[in-house]
């Protein structure tokens, strides 16, 4: 389908996955953002786009509303899977992705109506060196460091699962509000300590193997759920003893399960929804810049 688009979403964080090859025009940072804009276009938190590999079945570019581009995306990945199955492009249930935070292996798994309605990731592995985010300070681990924001003296774990995270604990039968994220997320996001910015995670232990956490997104700000987000949150509280694995964790969207294993590899799984199929009007198309 020419200028088509294929519309999911994973627990409300919602892709558009497109083929570059069927598109008459190319994916720029400004034309990304107005495919995305809520109001005067299709509107998404972010575009996938499919891309040749050489080391995988398939290979993804994934893409932040603002235009930048992510390294990974746990929801994304599922989104995409989703898409590779539905629309034919693999009769496999298992298969492997490369994105730019590296190479994972995906399984399907199919409800009675053989749709891919739930997917399986394996996400590689989670580190703590500061070097893997990057982040500026000169340690071996970011385990409990401490931070300022908005005036408030912080402690934050960073991870890297592919992509950046900066996870901030309150102790369990504490909480985060909305109202926090949105003051908190956008200045951890741009903090000095993260040159090429970073994914945050306010989050809170809710019992012996789950976790609550509200998420603000690298290049999208608020998000309802996020796969990489997780994971990353489930690693810092499974190395800071505070859950064990494998650790539910809980979003405004809704659950992904995540097992870390001893040498902190990760495995997600989800669901995942199709919504829509179609293609850009050509009015639009020519507005596009």
């Amino acid at each position: 389908m020419r200028n088509g688009f294929f519309r999911g979403h994973g627990l409300g964080n919602d892709y558009l996955v497109m083929d570059p090859k069927d598109l008459s025009f190319s994916l720029t940072a400004s034309r990304i953002t107005s495919i995305c804009n809520r109001h005067w276009g299709l509107g998404s938190d972010g575009i996938l786009a499919l891309a040749p590999s050489k080391i995988a079945d398939f290979g993804l570019r994934i893409f932040n509303p603002d235009g930048s581009e992510a390294e990974k995306s746990g929801n994304g990945l599922r989104i995409f899977a989703r898409y590779l199955h539905a629309t034919g492009k693999t009769k496999k249930q298992q298969f492997t992705v490369e994105t730019k935070g590296g190479l994972v292996t995906i399984t399907l798994h199919l409800d009675r109506y053989g749709d891919a309605s739930s997917v399986t990731v394996e996400m590689g592995q989670a580190t703590f060196h500061p070097a893997s985010l990057p982040c500026t300070l000169t340690i071996n681990e970011l385990i409990n460091q401490p931070i300022v924001a908005d005036g408030q003296s912080l402690t934050f774990t960073g991870v890297s699962v592919g992509n950046p995270h900066c996870v901030v604990f309150k102790r369990a039968g504490q909480s985060w509000s909305r109202e926090d994220l949105l003051k908190l997320g956008p200045i951890l996001e741009n903090h000095a300590y993260f040159p090429n910015r970073t994914n945050v995670q306010l989050a809170v232990p809710n019992g012996p193997k789950e976790l609550f956490i509200l998420i603000w997104e690298r290049g999208a700000g608020e998000t309802q759920a996020s796969g990489s987000s997780s994971c990353a949150a489930a690693s810092a509280a499974v190395r800071l003893g505070l859950v064990k694995s494998p650790v539910r964790v809980k979003m405004p969207g809704g659950q992904l399960n995540i097992e870390v294993a001893q040498d902190f590899s990760l495995t997600m799984k989800g669901p995942v929804a199709e919504v829509a199929r179609g293609s850009l009007s050509p009015p639009f198309v020519r507005s596009l810049r």
